[in-house]
């Protein structure tokens, strides 16, 4: 009897409880962390810049159709809130970029809220905050948020480029001045217009010269470059995003 419990007894021993402490296994959870590149101040830098430009495609286009005077009010709002963080010297950073989103708010909110039945407007009210970013750059001033506007600006100049190439202004306006029920079916002849041979290359060209001219500046060590290679890569993203709606209708 007692060579059986003895039996018993050495495999059950092999099954000793582990020693490794509840630390260990933290840590090896904590070691699961983005790669440390992308967790650098340039590197925020980039994804908040990006972030500046796809996600108010959602939030200003339908608030400056229905209100656009509380879009151009919001204005203001961002405004305060980028001098108020730069006036700080642990924010003076991201004031920066949201005084220069600003720039790209009013734009927006002036184009889209009473002149967007006008095509031939939209890179000159876009363009509006470029004289003062070339004031501040020459006195050495915003660099992160003039970049990141003449990063828009770029990505808004290639778009409104290959609207032009591809003839698409009368459909434009089309889109603009209809009923709302009219849209999905102009935005399925949009499609159809764009899938052929000769304006697939011109949207290739085109994506080309947006990844070439975002990727470079990501060599620089300077923040205020990746600020504008955010908002020119984030462009392709936009896009992308509308061509993806159109083909869905």
């Amino acid at each position: 009897m007692l060579r059986t419990v003895n039996n018993l007894r050495d495999p059950l021993s092999s099954f000793s409880p582990s020693t490794e402490s509840p630390s260990a296994e933290t840590a090896a959870l904590a070691s699961i962390t983005l790669p440390p590149r992308m967790l650098t101040r340039k590197a925020k830098v980039f994804w908040a810049a990006v972030f500046l430009v796809v996600v108010p495609v959602f939030f200003q286009a339908p608030l400056v159709r229905s209100l656009p005077w509380l879009s151009l009010a919001l204005t203001g709002t961002w405004l305060l809130a980028g001098v108020s963080l730069t006036s700080r010297a642990t924010t003076q950073l991201w004031g920066d970029l949201l005084t220069g989103f600003t720039w790209t708010w009013l734009a927006g909110s002036l184009y889209w809220g009473w002149l967007r039945a006008e095509p031939l407007w939209h890179l000159p009210i876009e363009a509006l905050g470029f004289p003062l970013v070339l004031v501040l750059l020459s006195r050495g001033q915003g660099r992160i948020g003039s970049y990141f506007f003449l990063g828009s600006l770029f990505g808004t100049a290639a778009t409104d480029l290959y609207i032009y190439w591809t003839d698409l202004l009368p459909m434009w306006r089309q889109v603009m001045i209809v009923d709302p029920e009219w849209v999905p079916v102009l935005l399925r002849e949009a499609a159809t217009t764009l899938q052929t041979t000769v304006n697939f290359s011109r949207a290739l060209l085109i994506a080309i010269a947006l990844l070439t001219v975002g990727l470079l500046p990501l060599q620089s060590q300077q923040p205020c470059w990746w600020a504008f290679s955010g908002a020119v890569l984030s462009t392709l993203i936009v896009d992308l995003l509308f061509l993806t709606s159109a083909l869905c209708f």
